[in-house]
This record gives structure tokens, C-alpha cells and sequence, in this order.
């Protein structure tokens, strides 16, 4: 991770009889967030049960992760993802700037700056 890069790691419990709806969900947010500056990844993880998910996020800078605040896949589509699933951990690596930085506490993140690395 370099310096300027921020992580984002968000753990679901999808409710039970959703996941179809979920994974749909899931597809769209995945197309938009693709057509985002600076998100450089967007992966979906699922537990072999299908019960829980896992997102694995990657933005160049700060920039990227208020582009992505304020794009759809958060506006829109958040909003429907917690009426089919439930928010089990949200975990912030790097700097996401401040006001990115309120936004996602008000969403219930902890926020981890970068302490020591490689920074590459």
C-alpha cells in the first residue's frame, strides 16, 4: 500500500433467503463502482455458505474514496444492500482525508492510518 492509497475491508451477514437479491445487488454495484476514478479494486468475497460476504476495496487517494462516497454504488445502492444484509465490521486502512474520514465513521468504520511500511 502506498502512502496515498486507502483500503477498505467490510464484512456483511447476508439475511437469510436474500442472497439471490444480494448477489444482483452486488453485480450492479461491482459495474458502477468499476466506471469510478481511482478505484483500483472491488472484490467480493463469500463464505461457503453463502452467509456472509466479504469486501475487499482498494482507492488511489483520498480523491477516489470521496468519488466513490458520492457515486451511486454508495448513494444508491448502500442503502438496499442493508435492507438484505447486516454490517458485521467495516475496517478503514490508510488516509481517507477528513471529510471522507466523518462520512465513513457515520457509516461505523474504524479508521486505521498508516503507521509504518513499505509504502509502495
Amino acid at each position: 500500500m502506498n502512502n496515498h492509497s486507502v483500503r477498505f475491508a467490510v464484512d456483511l451477514a447476508i439475511h437469510e433467503g436474500k442472497f439471490d437479491e444480494f448477489q444482483e445487488l452486488a453485480h450492479r454495484m461491482i459495474a458502477v463502482t468499476d466506471k469510478e476514478p481511482g478505484a483500483l479494486s472491488y472484490d467480493w468475497c463469500l463464505s461457503s455458505d453463502r452467509s456472509r460476504c466479504r469486501i475487499l476495496e482498494t482507492y488511489a487517494d483520498a480523491n477516489a474514496v470521496l468519488a466513490h462516497l458520492a457515486g451511486p454504488a454508495v448513494q444508491e445502492f448502500v442503502p438496499k444492500m442493508l435492507a438484505m444484509s447486516s454490517l458485521s465490521r467495516f475496517e478503514v486502512y490508510g488516509d481517507p482525508g477528513p471529510e471522507a474520514s466523518r462520512m465513513l465513521s457515520g457509516f461505523g468504520a474504524e479508521i486505521f492510518e498508516l503507521w509504518q511500511g513499505l509504502g509502495r
